[in-house]
């Protein structure tokens, strides 16, 4: 039998706050356990919350690049259920009466376009951190990551596939990024995705029993814990089993899921209005001004790149996916004024470089001013294009200057026709056979004899007065 696979998705992304969602306390990653608490974020009794403005502002923020409608009147309730590393005994959520509703994202896999939906987004704080002791048996809690401010953003069930879930996660992250309300550091926890997945015979209107796998913290993750979970339940289906409603877990070491728990409903966590918080009301002009100050979002880079800068698409989608990337293209190219070779230089050298030192594109040994030099020096004929790979190797070994390691390793390229012309008289008087063969016909030989000649110079001869003098010769 034929199977529609149903999927929707919920999404935790940490806001980028200096402090908590009720409290003052720091919201910085990876402090000593339990130093980054307060009577407030630890549920102390008689600890009142006051709400962060500046989580609002994100939260509207993230609405507006996703389409949604921004709520005037809204309020914030008390979700209740018991967690060892949630210490209240509750969570501060939304229930009926989300910041954000209705939005929309688009994405493209293999060449088609669709639209998903977002039904809403909402503010919460996050949960502590649980860390398992595997050598006693005992487990310890860590709450400074309780109370960080979270927004979580529920999909609609229009998603079909890993791909398409991937792409979706992969555009909202980089929409998140580029407003700046969540750096979606995922192996930091920053952005989290909790998948929802049925599946239903083909042709069939009702949905399928629904699992929720929790906690995914990389594309890989998400797309291997949807191929496990379609395959789990074709399995069962087929063998005249039952999936039944719960909530699992994704072991990416072991690649399977496991049960959790009986996936809750919204009655189990006896939601209700928050008693310490007042209600949120937004003006018009408050909504207004945050519009105002949303930056140009990916969609939009990229058809500027391909439009006006004509890159092409592929290059585009790329360096648009992240925003760190983006920045780093835009400040090469606005410095050395050759977008293309920019382009280039990122899709062989600068994404490659990022991955085996395994770092960020705001922290790779070449910055993007160095990389604009280099390509300059190679626009006005200061280096060869073979040269600068010499080049470009030692800056990311040495982080240095590429002006400094020309000037050092007497790298200069050679433009004296004289100093060539020498060069090439040697090379076409060594090799007969060669000009026989270019004179034949077999345009090869001239690739060999220019390749000979840059032989002798060391990768330092001027290409272009190079060929133009070698065309001469072989004409005579």
């Amino acid at each position: 039998m034929e199977y529609e696979v149903i999927i929707g998705i919920e999404v935790h992304a940490e806001l980028s706050t200096k402090t908590k969602i009720y409290c003052g306390c720091s919201t910085e990653f990876g402090g000593d356990p339990n130093t980054h608490c307060c009577p407030v974020c630890t549920g102390m009794p008689g600890a009142l919350p006051v709400l962060n403005e500046k989580v609002v502002e994100y939260a509207v923020r993230a609405g507006l690049a996703t389409n949604s409608t921004i709520s005037r009147n809204c309020k914030q309730d008390r979700k209740n259920y018991f967690y060892p590393d949630l210490p209240s005994g509750y969570q501060i959520s939304q229930f009926d009466l989300p910041l954000c509703s209705d939005g929309k994202l688009d994405i493209t896999v293999d060449g088609v376009t669709k639209d998903i939906g977002i039904t809403r987004i909402h503010i919460e704080n996050d949960a502590g951190k649980l860390i398992h002791d595997v050598y006693t048996g005992g487990t310890l809690v860590d709450l400074n990551r309780a109370g960080v401010p979270l927004i979580e953003i529920v999909s609609e069930p229009d998603i079909r596939s890993a791909d398409e879930a991937v792409a979706y996660v992969e555009r909202l992250k980089g929409i998140l990024e580029y407003i700046g309300v969540s750096d979606c550091k995922m192996q930091e926890g920053s952005l989290r995705a909790d998948v929802n997945l049925s599946i239903r015979p083909v042709g069939q209107e009702k949905f399928g029993t629904r699992t929720e796998t929790k906690n995914l913290n990389s594309f890989r993750s998400i797309a291997r814990a949807i191929n496990f979970e379609i395959e789990r339940q074709k399995e069962i289906l087929e063998s005249g089993g039952v999936v039944y409603q719960e909530t699992r877990r994704w072991d990416d070491e072991k690649g399977e899921g496991y049960a959790m728990r009986a996936k809750e409903e919204a009655n189990d966590y006896r939601y209700f209005p928050e008693p310490d918080l007042m209600p949120i009301r937004l003006s018009e002009e408050y909504i207004q001004s945050i519009k105002e100050t949303l930056p140009e979002l990916p969609e939009v880079r990229y058809k500027r790149y391909v439009e006006e800068l004509g890159l092409p698409e592929y290059d585009a989608g790329i360096i648009t996916s992240s925003k760190l990337l983006s920045d780093y293209f835009e400040v090469a190219a606005n410095e050395c004024k050759n977008a293309k070779a920019v382009s280039n230089w990122i899709m062989t050298d600068i994404i490659r470089v990022a991955k085996e030192l395994g770092v960020e594109y705001d922290e790779l040994p070449v910055s993007a001013i160095q990389l604009a030099h280099l390509i300059a020096l190679i626009d006005n004929g200061t280096i060869s294009g073979k040269i600068a790979k010499e080049v470009f190797a030692d800056m990311v070994e040495t982080s240095n200057d590429p002006e400094k390691i020309v000037e050092e390793k007497g790298l200069l390229q050679i433009s004296d026709e004289g100093a060539i012309k020498e060069v090439v008289d040697k090379v076409i008087a060594a090799n007969p056979q060669s000009i026989a063969d270019y004179k034949a016909g077999k345009d090869k030989a001239l690739g060999f004899l220019v390749g000979q000649c840059m032989k002798e110079m060391k990768g330092k001869g001027n290409p272009q007065i190079l060929n133009k003098l070698i065309l001469e010769e072989l004409s005579k």
